[in-house]
């Protein structure tokens, strides 16, 4: 799947510049972007109505979640829960793997 710019999240701009995302997978109950943000670039404060697991591929992040502050290096993974607010910059150019579940207006798998 190619590369589609990534300008917002959450209807919020993204600050410093944007980034670019593919689906790299859908399934029932989900999906799998691989998201890119060159340094500097960063989200604001947003939730969404799904889970999120982050993996960090390569990189190096920083933001809050939950109102704390959270760091995360390359191999290294983090769970955004439903709900929570959270925000993300790329301190170097930083790409990682976002799973969502469920999507938006689907039950969770097996419920």
């Amino acid at each position: 799947m190619s590369w589609q710019p990534m300008s917002t999240v959450e209807g919020q701009s993204l600050i410093g510049g944007q980034g670019r995302f593919r689906t790299l997978a859908t399934a029932e109950g989900g999906l799998a972007y691989e998201i890119f943000y060159p340094a500097g670039v960063a989200s604001p404060v947003h939730s969404h109505d799904h889970d999120s697991i982050v993996y960090l591929v390569s990189g190096s992040l920083r933001g809050t979640l939950d109102g704390r502050d959270v760091t995360l290096e390359a191999g290294e993974t983090i769970v955004h829960p439903r709900g929570v607010p959270h925000s993300v910059e790329a301190l170097v150019d930083s790409q990682w793997v976002e799973f969502k579940t469920p999507l938006p207006g689907r039950p969770p798998i097996g419920g």
